[in-house]
């Protein structure tokens, strides 16, 4: 039987725990606390007074018992891109909230530079929670961002954008595959920042992962061993047939490379317009890290790309 830890635990600590017991907490507890203190929205203007403009708006959808958060960005100053962007945060599927920020600043960065985004929160893979609840939450939200484009971010819906980071990027990525399947209209663009597409990220070939805690992560986000070597589960396992122009990111030192390059080739072939970012010098998680170079480079390259669709 698994035991959960004391409460006086680092995010560092929790991170090293094995995933029966990181589930075990969560499920206590809930999710630890970040330690910084300069990452809140006041204290990025103060840093970063390019941000002072962006406008945010709470918004919600229905979600099982109970309601989802979402909040849309806009910065009526800017240079209008034209296009919009859903935007799905990362978190191991058992973690992450609006406002880290690989959610709050990313979406704060992309607005002030003309492209407003619709940050998005999903169902945790906590307490019996699996596959397809959290893709579910995506799809959900990504009809509702549709049906209310114009108002909530002031784009047309054929201009709408879907995209996310980690675990965030799993699930859009498999969104985008089940929309696929069921012959519904996809997004104008996909963006996925260092995905997890395979269930081994680390080695797209592998049925499953060697590693005992990404094997864990895999199965718990999965629910069972036959959706590990599911498509619309992980999308790098499909044919890339369908899929809209996407730019993905991956960062030189994260181990999960490979998956982002794997559904890179795979996109290509299925013909595709599709660019692959290695960003040098970087790990996974960098743009959660608004002081670190590599995020500041690969959020201008996601501009840049926006604004070149």
């Amino acid at each position: 039987m698994t035991t959960a830890p004391e409460t006086s635990i680092t995010s560092e600590d929790f991170r090293r725990m094995p995933v029966a017991e990181m589930l075990a907490w969560i499920a206590l507890h809930g999710e630890p606390a970040d330690p910084r203190t300069d990452i809140d929205t006041e204290s990025l203007r103060r840093r970063l007074p390019h941000l002072a403009a962006v406008q945010t708006t709470d918004v919600a959808i229905r979600a099982g018992q109970g309601s989802l958060p979402g909040r849309a960005y806009i910065d009526p100053t800017s240079i209008p891109t034209g296009r919009g962007l859903v935007w799905a945060h990362g978190g191991a599927f058992i973690g992450g909230h609006l406002d880290m920020p690989e959610a709050n600043w990313v979406a704060l960065e992309l607005a002030s530079r003309g492209t407003p985004v619709l940050s998005v929160d999903y169902t945790k893979c906590v307490g019996g929670v699996h596959y397809p609840t959290p893709s579910d939450d995506v799809l959900r939200w990504w009809c509702t961002a549709v049906e209310n484009s114009d108002q909530w971010l002031g784009v047309d819906p054929d201009m709408l954008m879907l995209g996310g980071a980690s675990a965030g990027a799993t699930l859009t990525a498999g969104a985008v595959r089940r929309l696929i399947d069921a012959s519904a209209p996809v997004p104008a663009g996909l963006i996925l920042v260092y995905p997890a597409l395979h269930a081994d990220s680390t080695d797209p070939s592998a049925p499953r992962p060697a590693e005992p805690h990404l094997e864990g992560l895999s199965l718990n986000y999965a629910g069972s061993e036959a959706a590990l070597s599911d498509p619309q589960v992980f999308a790098g396992l499909g044919d890339g047939v369908g899929y809209p122009p996407s730019l993905i990111v991956a960062c030189e030192l994260d181990a999960f490379v490979p998956s982002a390059e794997s559904f890179h080739r795979t996109l290509r072939t299925a013909g595709v317009d599709a660019a692959l970012r290695i960003e040098l010098d970087s790990d996974h998680g960098h743009i959660d890290e608004p002081s670190d170079a590599g995020a500041r480079r690969t959020i201008e390259a996601i501009h840049q790309w926006v604004s070149g669709r």
